[in-house]
């Protein structure tokens, strides 16, 4: 994608995720959870292989980083709580996708360092 489309799907993103109260009032404290998430190899690697996938099920997450369903439902849930990552309920269970912050991060993040 060009940085131009980029950057309208950020925008619109974050417009959207302030309408629904997503995001956290204070920067500060939006700015410190996004690090602690993103602290953990796990966590990262959901993201990169989910950067990779563009989505994956719940199922798919489990079985590819060989997580229990409380570690599984923890992790994910950082992710989520941070805006890093949506989910999308369907017939065939729960997906997993990168936000535009997800996305920034890979590009930002990936490209400058080795995930791991």
């Amino acid at each position: 994608m060009a940085d131009e489309e980029l950057m309208k799907k950020r925008d619109e993103w974050y417009e959207k995720a302030k309408k629904e109260g997503k995001l956290k009032a204070n920067p500060t404290e939006d700015h410190r959870a996004g690090l602690e998430a993103l602290q953990n190899p796990v966590r990262r690697n959901i993201m990169k292989k989910l950067g990779e996938e563009s989505r994956m099920s719940y199922e798919k997450i489990k079985e590819e980083f060989k997580l229990d369903d409380v570690h599984a439902k923890f992790n994910l849930g950082l992710l989520l709580d941070t805006l890093y990552i949506e989910k999308e309920e369907k017939e065939s269970g729960t997906e997993y996708y990168l936000t535009p912050r997800g996305e920034a991060f890979l590009a930002n993040v990936e490209s400058q360092h080795d995930l791991k």
